[in-house]
Parts: structure tokens; C-alpha cells; sequence
């Protein structure tokens, strides 16, 4: 008996009915056995908006049943967003979430809780373990002994100067993995194998907007999960697609990109100092005043990784292409149309410029993740 398992990118929606989001995916992510996605807002009636929050939304309650609605069964709080709003709406967003059904991993009152697996058994009895870690993080937004937060995964930048007698020539640029969050991820994931059959670990990291790049210490992340048991990782935050790896034959996928994200800018955002200093980053992008959707040109472009599970271990690894317009409701790609295979080609540039070796194989399920 084979299983499904779907894992989308980003949500946040802001608009009047959060089910408009999940028209044209809805009986595809009720229909899996077990559907995962990365929030990026919280649904919580009041906050506190804490000082380092950058875009910052405080979503109505009623966002999270709207998720259970649409078929998501294990949500990651991990990431960039998850205290936005400080620490009573963090815990009311979770408390959201499991009224409606849903599991929350990678978020907790304290990093014991953070560093729990949501754990789900499919039908035939093969036990998956859900980890979720962020290296996106504002200050004091990673749980501790003490301290509501997420699960960090952080890491250290160091700029090195290439031609020391040309000073303000650009820098060559090194990442790093905290070394003790690192470990703390290592053994999460032994622990996790340990009582389940497949462990899939979401990463909130990466370099936003900048097309097919790929920091070092994501590679290094991604070797240490799979060498430690790590089934798949799923990666969030980048806002358009990167390309995918397989390491001993397990599925990274580097940035699933967008799912039901709603960004909306005036003009004054759009003039503003921030904006333009991450504007230039995108090869293209023009505010939409009109748009419920103000991305990059690129992040129009997404997918659904598809995991198949059986008999206690990771059959096959894919994606489902689907694009986003203007009104930010993702649509999937129709197998031989034009935009599957723009989302196609996107992918295979990315990867092959970031120098990873999956190409991808167009079949009926699915585009499958291979080795080549």
C-alpha cells in the first residue's frame, strides 16, 4: 500500500474569505494522507507587535480552520514570523491550529516542546515524524529553557575580503551552521528515527529572492539531516523556487517557494527604503497596486513535493508545478501545458546553475525527482 504525503510552501493569507485561497487545491491536499505546510502570519485576535518584526500580519483566528478545511494535517510555526506578534498570540495561533485538528511542529513554550516531532501514522502502520527548524530568525524569536519560540536552526556569516588592497571591492561570502543547533537537529532526528518509520524535516533558510543560489551552510544542514536519518527536507522562506538535491538518494528540496501567501502594496511601501533595498535582489520585480500577489516576476512560478510511503520507508520523491497570478490563489500546472513546463524548466535551470544533480522526469503522478 503506498501513501502521500504533500508539503506546500508558504502560508499567509490576508484576504475576507481564506477559503478562496484553497479553491483549486482543496480536494487535491484533502485527498493525501498526510499534508504539510509552513505558516507565516498568525491568527490570533490581539498582539504586540515586537520591534524587530519586519512585514508583520496579524491574520484572523478563523485563518486556521480554514487550513484544516483545505486538508493540512501538520503545520510548521518554525520560522521569521512565528513571534511576530509576541508571545500571547503565539500561543493562541498554536491553539488555533490544534482546535482545528491540526499538528503543530517546530514551535513551543519552551525548545524542549520546539524540538518535539508532530508524528502521524498512515494506513498501513508506517509511523512519520514531522521536525521543523528556522534559520530565518529575528532576535529572540528561537525558543529556550525559559522562552516561547521555534526550533532553531542558525548560522554564522563571515565576509572575506578577496583583493585586500582595493578597499569596498565586494566580499566573498561564507555561512556556517551554529555548531550546538546543529547538533541539537542531529539528535532530534536520531530520537525521531528511533520511534518512527519516516522523518521529514522542514527548514525555514536561504537567501530570499536571489535566483538558484544556495548558502553553504544549507548544504551542510541538509548532509548532516540525511546522515542522521532525515527521510526528506523541505525547505521554506526563499519566496521563489531553488533547485533540488538528493543526498544517499533522499529528496532535498531547497525552496517549495509560495503556496496561499497574499501580499498587498500601495505606493508608499513600494517607494519605501526596505522594499527597494530587497527589490534589487528579484530579477524582476514591479509593484502591482492592484495585485493581491506582490512578488517577484519568479515566485508566479511553485510546487507541491509529493512523497510516496510505503511499508515503513520513502518510496519514490516528486513535485506538482502550479502557478500563482495576480489574485494569489495557487493553481496546479496542467501536465503538458505551457505553464508545467515553464515550471519545469525553471527548476532544471536553477538546479543545474546552483551545481546540484536532480533532473527532473515528467511522469502521470508526478515530476519525479532523479539522479542525473
Amino acid at each position: 500500500m503506498t501513501h502521500v504525503l504533500l508539503a506546500t510552501g508558504d502560508l499567509a493569507m490576508d484576504r475576507e474569505d481564506y477559503d478562496e485561497s484553497f479553491v483549486a487545491t482543496r480536494d487535491l491536499l484533502r485527498g493525501a494522507d498526510l499534508t504539510f505546510g509552513q505558516l507565516e502570519t498568525s491568527f490570533a485576535v490581539t498582539g504586540v507587535r515586537l520591534p524587530q518584526a519586519r512585514h508583520a500580519v496579524l491574520a484572523r483566528p478563523e485563518g486556521a480552520a480554514a487550513l484544516g478545511r483545505a486538508g493540512f494535517d501538520v503545520i510548521s510555526m518554525a520560522g521569521n514570523h512565528c513571534m511576530d506578534w509576541g508571545s500571547e498570540a503565539f500561543f493562541e495561533t498554536r491553539a488555533h491550529l490544534e482546535a482545528a485538528g491540526i499538528a503543530v511542529a517546530g514551535a513551543g513554550a519552551n525548545i524542549a516542546e520546539a524540538r518535539r516531532p508532530a508524528t502521524k501514522v498512515l494506513g498501513d502502520g508506517t509511523r512519520v515524524a514531522v521536525l521543523a527548524y528556522s534559520s530565518i530568525l529575528p532576535h529572540s524569536y528561537w525558543a529556550d529553557e525559559r522562552r516561547p519560540g521555534c526550533a532553531p536552526m542558525r548560522a554564522h556569516t563571515l565576509y572575506e575580503q578577496i583583493e585586500h588592497d582595493q578597499p569596498g571591492t565586494p566580499a566573498r561570502i561564507h555561512t556556517y551552521p551554529h555548531r550546538e543547533d546543529l547538533a541539537a537537529m542531529e539528535a532530534d532526528i536520531r530520537a525521531a528515527k528511533a520511534v518512527a518509520d519516516v522523518v521529514v524535516v522542514s527548514q525555514h533558510w536561504g537567501i530570499h529572492f536571489v535566483r538558484a543560489a544556495i548558502a553553504d551552510y544549507q548544504r551542510d544542514v541538509a548532509r548532516a539531516a540525511i546522515a542522521a536519518g532525515a527521510d526528506a527536507i523541505l525547505g521554506g522562506h526563499a519566496h521563489i523556487l531553488k533547485g533540488c538535491e538528493l543526498i544517499a538518494g533522499k529528496p532535498v528540496f531547497y525552496s517549495l517557494s509560495n503556496f496561499a501567501t497574499d501580499l498587498r502594496m500601495d505606493e508608499a511601501h513600494a517607494a519605501s527604503k526596505s522594499f527597494n533595498e530587497i527589490r534589487v535582489l528579484a530579477e524582476e520585480w514591479e509593484p502591482d497596486f492592484d495585485s493581491l500577489y506582490n512578488f517577484p516576476k519568479a515566485s508566479r512560478l511553485g510546487m507541491i513535493a509529493r512523497l510516496e510511503i510505503g511499508g515503513g520507508r520513502l518510496l519514490k520523491a516528486g513535485l506538482l508545478p502550479l502557478t500563482i497570478d495576480r489574485d494569489a490563489v495557487p493553481r496546479l500546472a496542467e501536465p503538458g501545458g505551457a505553464d508545467h513546463a515553464e515550471v519545469v524548466d525553471y527548476l532544471d535551470a536553477v538546479t543545474r546553475e546552483a551545481g546540484l544533480n536532480v533532473r527532473y522526469r515528467p511522469g502521470e503522478a508526478m515530476v519525479e525527482l532523479v539522479e542525473g
